[in-house]
C-alpha cells in the first residue's frame, strides 16, 4: 500500500474511532509515530483585519476554537494545491476548528476573489497586512500554517506544502479527541516558531559548535545573538540562520566568529549556497 494512502486510511480510521494507529509520517520499522506542540506557547499575534467580503476578521473571535492561519498566495502552487483539503478540514470540524486565509498576494483582490469563488473555500480570506506578516516572522515561505490552541497560543508551525493528515491529527489532539497511537511530544521554541526565540537556540542550522570548549560555546552563542546579519534580512545572525540556513552572509560571519574564538582552528564556511530566493521556495525539512 502506497504511504500517502496508508496514512488517509488510518486517520479515517481514527475518525470512525477504529483501534488502530493513525499515523503523521511514515516512521521508521519499530518507532512510534510523533506529533510535536511547543511547550509553553506564545499567544498568537492580535490582527484586525477586513475580508474579501467586507467583513472584520479578527482572531479574537474565535478564542475557544482551534484556529489554522494559513498564509498564502494565489500564484504559488503549493498553496492552491492544499486549498482542498483546507476546505475539508473545515467542513469536518466547523463547530471546532476555524481555519483563516491570510493572502499576500496585495496586488489583486479580484484574482483572490475568483479563485476562492471557484475553489468554494469556506472560511474567511483578509489580505495579509505588512505588520501582520512581521509580527508573525515575515513569512519567507509559501504556504505557511500556524496552528493556534483554544487558548490562542501558537504551538506549531509548518512552512511548505503538508500532507493534511498531519494537520488533522494535530487539530484532533488539540480538540481532545482520539489520535490512535500517536504520541505527542513538547519542545522549547528556540526561534522554530518566533525568531525572537532564536537566542534560546543551544544549536543553529549549518552552524558547527562542536570544537569549542563550553565556554567558547556560550560566547559564540551571544555574538550571534548580539551582532545583525548584513544580508538585508534586517535579524541577528542567529535568528537569520533559523530563518535561511541558505543565507551564506550569515554562515560566513557565523564561521569567523567561532574561527576568532578559537584562534582559527575552527569550523570553516562550507561551499557557497544559494540565496534567499531560494529558500523562500523550499521550505526547512
Amino acid at each position: 500500500m502506497r504511504a500517502v494512502s496508508y496514512l488517509r486510511y488510518c486517520v479515517l480510521g481514527c475518525i470512525a474511532g477504529i483501534a488502530f494507529v493513525c499515523l503523521t509520517a511514515v516512521p521508521a520499522f519499530g518507532q512510534q509515530p510523533t506529533i510535536r506542540f511547543v511547550r509553553n506557547p506564545d499567544p498568537a499575534p492580535a490582527f484586525q483585519l477586513t475580508g474579501l467580503d467586507g467583513k472584520a476578521v479578527s482572531l479574537a473571535d474565535y478564542h475557544g476554537k482551534v484556529v489554522l492561519l494559513n498564509f498564502w498566495a494565489t500564484w504559488c502552487g503549493p498553496c492552491r494545491a492544499e486549498v482542498p483539503d483546507l476546505v475539508e478540514l473545515q467542513k469536518r470540524y466547523k463547530d471546532q476548528l476555524q481555519i483563516i486565509g491570510l493572502a499576500v498576494d496585495d496586488d489583486d483582490e479580484d484574482a483572490i476573489k475568483k479563485f476562492a469563488a471557484e475553489s468554494g473555500i469556506n472560511y474567511p480570506i483578509a489580505i495579509a497586512s505588512d505588520e501582520v506578516r512581521l509580527q508573525y516572522g515575515g513569512i519567507p515561505a509559501l504556504p505557511t500554517c500556524f496552528i493556534v490552541n483554544a487558548e490562542g497560543r501558537v504551538v506549531q508551525k509548518h512552512e511548505g506544502l503538508r500532507d493534511p493528515v498531519l494537520y488533522e491529527v494535530e487539530i484532533r489532539s488539540l480538540l481532545g479527541l482520539p489520535i490512535g497511537n500517536i504520541r505527542v511530544e513538547t519542545f522549547e521554541d528556540t526561534g522554530q516558531i518566533f525568531l525572537t526565540h532564536a537566542d534560546r537556540a543551544n544549536e543553529l542550522p549549518g552552524v558547527d559548535l562542536s570544537t569549542l570548549t563550553p565556554g567558547q560555546k556560550a560566547a559564540a552563542l551571544r555574538k550571534f545573538n548580539a551582532e545583525m546579519c548584513t544580508c538585508g534580512c534586517g535579524y541577528t545572525l542567529a535568528q537569520c540562520r533559523v530563518l535561511d540556513r541558505n543565507c551564506s552572509v550569515s554562515k560566513e560571519a557565523t564561521s569567523k566568529i567561532i574561527a576568532a574564538l578559537t584562534g582559527g582552528k575552527g569550523a570553516t564556511a562550507d561551499a557557497p549556497t544559494k540565496g534567499k530566493a531560494a529558500a523562500a521556495e523550499k521550505p526547512r525539512e
